[in-house]
């Protein structure tokens, strides 16, 4: 996801994808970690609103909120510490990057598991909004960094965000060639990514195609733009 998403902002005319459904889900034998409203800075007003928001879909604004929300607290230390002792308490880190969205939706005067359920929603709801997938996709690929580090030695997420650098690297490159094609052969492209992505259960390693790949597309004759 985390690379994808560069991909995605970087490319200003390619076709916008139905993108994986949020991938979050607890053990059924995990309970979730205790809320701690506290830790984020949650007042205990918020906490005890009355009547809190548990139909219909939430909106834009609201999810870029939450987004914007756990991006900010995941980059705090004493937050970091806690999804690091809950590892060590041999709960998942995914659990607890949930509660800590789950509270935030308690800031925001939305039921929490009416929240989460939207998340899961999203791509039906806002697949056409390329913007907003974006900033989904950063939302996915911020939650997949926080777990990674709270869950690997310190050496160990430095040498995965190595790779990750490359692999991005390798990214931009296949976007540039991508580029030199008319529009209509670019979705063409990018569909055929997407596929190989689907098939790799969009592991991050299946998100570039070489340029002989490019070429090659079965049964589809690709038009380079004319060199300035």
């Amino acid at each position: 996801f985390f690379l994808v998403c560069s991909l995605a902002e970087g490319s200003q005319n390619l076709h916008s994808h139905p993108l994986p459904p949020h991938p979050q889900q607890r053990s059924p034998d995990t309970p979730p970690p205790t809320a701690d409203a506290s830790r984020v800075g949650m007042s205990s007003a918020s906490a005890s609103t009355p009547s809190l928001q548990s139909s219909g879909m939430l909106s834009r604004e609201q999810l870029l909120h939450l987004f914007n929300r756990f991006s900010f607290l995941t980059s705090l230390p004493d937050v970091k510490k806690r999804i690091k002792e809950a590892v060590k308490d041999k709960q998942e880190s995914v659990a607890v990057t949930t509660t800590i969205q789950e509270e935030i939706f308690l800031e925001m005067g939305i039921d929490p598991g009416f929240g989460i359920a939207c998340l899961g929603k999203v791509n039906a709801t806002y697949e056409n909004d390329r913007d907003f997938m974006i900033q989904f996709y950063r939302f996915v690929a911020r939650e997949e960094l926080a777990c990674d580090e709270a869950e690997l030695e310190p050496v160990d997420f430095a040498e995965k965000m190595h790779t990750l650098q490359k692999l991005q690297e390798q990214q931009l490159e296949m976007l540039k060639f991508i580029r030199k094609f008319h529009q209509d052969d670019q979705i063409v492209i990018l569909e055929k990514l997407h596929r190989q992505m689907q098939n790799a259960n969009f592991d991050n390693s299946a998100a570039v195609l070489t340029s002989e790949q490019i070429r090659s597309l079965s049964g589809h004759e690709l038009h380079l733009l004319p060199t300035k």
